[in-house]
């Protein structure tokens, strides 16, 4: 039985092929310390915050920081997205993702490039490999312009590299990009609250913002306990906002254990990444989280990972660090951590801790 093939002597992963086969590849089979219980997970306890009153709500500003220290993952309503926006994305996305493979590859990421069509990531490791198909792609926002250059962006993308029949896409995607970087903004001024450094710190910092759209596709597998849709592993971005249809799958590990968060058509997930954790002097966490997949239907999601500016440098602000406080990592910049995870090191549940010793170990030497 054909399983898998070979291109360029890769293997590359076949959705279309391999969702309904039972004999899947030991590529994807995960050990089974790490793979999924036949047990359903219970529901991780996660605040659904209406952000209507942003900033300037106390309460919102407590139930934010509440969650960031103790697992760094919350839900948002109210914030403003239009909902059409969001069914036009997860639209788009499935056109995509159901065209045939030579397709999609039309976007095949590079070695050693965080964009692009990525069927499994294949070309970047050999084993544990995640049953998944992703889009990723570039989403700036210089501080010194408007959404207009961020929308440019993102449409410029899909034309240039998918061609003019993907012209809807880029247009859909450009205004979500666009949306997500506002919400983003706002989360920031909530969080800079909660750290009390007050609302601009952190908006000022990401206003020119460096980030990353990913659309994430989870085909059905007939083996889903020995395999997984994303391995165990913290974000090493900013912060992520996502948004899940309405089939289950990601948990996050809480208290010892895999728990889930229920999709909610209404809501965006948040979830604190490494360099925010480095941004607040490790106050806030970075939390370990995966997606599972079932035998029965393909799962999506959107993802959106704010990133500074490539060069900025990732320091605290000095309220932060005192002497029950002192700095838990050194200065970095993202585009040093982002290169890290590319060319160095699979992003797990120690990424910043290995980052910090790698960045040491540079410059001993």
């Amino acid at each position: 039985m054909e399983t898998m093939k070979e291109q360029d002597g890769l293997v590359v992963f076949d959705a279309s092929r391999l969702s309904a086969q039972s004999d899947i590849p030991q590529e994807f089979i995960w050990p089974s310390d790490e793979s999924p219980t036949p047990e359903a997970a219970e529901e991780l306890a996660v605040p659904l915050i209406d952000l209507s009153g942003g900033a300037a709500n106390p309460e919102v500003v407590r139930q934010v920081g509440d969650a960031c220290a103790l697992h760094g993952f919350f839900q948002v309503v109210n914030h403003g997205i239009d909902p059409e926006l969001v069914a036009d994305a997860h639209r788009c996305m499935d056109a995509f993702f159901t065209r045939p493979l030579a397709e999609k590859q039309r976007a095949q990421r590079r070695p050693g490039d965080s964009c692009g069509y990525a069927s499994s990531f294949t070309g970047r490791f050999a084993t544990k490999l995640p049953w998944k198909e992703t889009l990723s792609f570039r989403s700036y926002s210089p501080a010194s312009a408007g959404g207009e250059q961020q929308q440019e962006v993102v449409l410029d993308y899909f034309v240039r590299t998918l061609g003019e029949d993907y012209r809807r896409h880029g247009e859909v995607y450009a205004r979500y990009c666009s949306e997500m970087s506002r919400l983003s903004l706002q989360i920031m001024e909530v969080l800079g609250c909660s750290l009390g450094v007050g609302p601009t710190h952190f908006r000022r910092f990401f206003q020119g913002n460096d980030s990353i759209m990913r659309l994430n596709y989870y085909p059905p597998c007939q083996r889903p306990l020995d395999t997984l849709g994303t391995g165990p592993h913290c974000d090493p971005t900013s912060l992520t906002i996502l948004h899940q249809d309405d089939v289950a799958g990601l948990q996050v590990f809480s208290g010892g254990r895999w728990l889930s968060i229920r999709p909610h058509a209404a809501a965006f997930v948040v979830n604190i990444g490494d360099t925010f954790m480095a941004l607040s002097n490790a106050r806030y966490r970075s939390c370990l989280h995966r997606a599972v997949v079932n035998s029965r239907v393909p799962r999506r999601s959107l993802a959106f990972f704010l990133c500074p500016d490539m060069d900025k440098l990732v320091r605290p602000p000095p309220e932060l660090v005192d002497d029950t406080h002192p700095r838990a990592y050194p200065d970095f910049t993202w585009r040093a951590l982002l290169d890290f995870t590319m060319r160095h090191y699979r992003a797990d549940m120690r990424t910043l801790q290995a980052f910090t010793h790698w960045l040491q170990g540079s410059s001993s030497s």
